[in-house]
């Protein structure tokens, strides 16, 4: 039997992807000016792939109970994740399964990242331990 783990939804608007350019340092112009996104042939301004695995280490930390129940998390990028210029933004799900509970107590869990119904996230998975 697998556990399946509440659903997280994240907002992310442009404002978002500016406070992350100052907290990273990234200020590459794809996550930005949507000129230069399309030019490039991006289907528009779009998040940083950081930003997106932060937000599903955020839920990672939400199930685990705590940011330092965390042991292990690891993703690769699959898709961008375009956000319009709109109040709105555009939203990042987040789900998860419990593929297994070792004998020392620790869990090993499943994602799936989804924007627009397209999944962004790919080999996503977690090891927590359970407080």
């Amino acid at each position: 039997m697998t556990d399946t783990l509440p659903t997280q939804t994240f907002t992310v608007t442009r404002a978002d992807l500016i406070r992350y350019c100052g907290a990273s340092g990234d200020f590459n112009t794809i996550h930005w000016s949507e000129r230069i996104a399309r030019d490039v042939g991006l289907p528009g301004v779009i998040a940083h792939g950081m930003y997106t695995m932060a937000l599903a280490g955020r839920a990672v930390a939400v199930w685990a109970g705590a940011p330092d129940a965390v042991v292990e998390f690891g993703v690769r990028f699959t898709r961008p994740v375009p956000v319009p210029d709109t109040d709105e933004g555009t939203q990042v799900v987040i789900s998860g399964v419990v593929k297994e509970v070792t004998d020392d107590g620790l869990t090993k869990l499943e994602l799936t990242a989804t924007c627009n119904g397209e999944k962004v996230l790919s080999l996503a998975r977690a090891t927590i331990r359970k407080r």
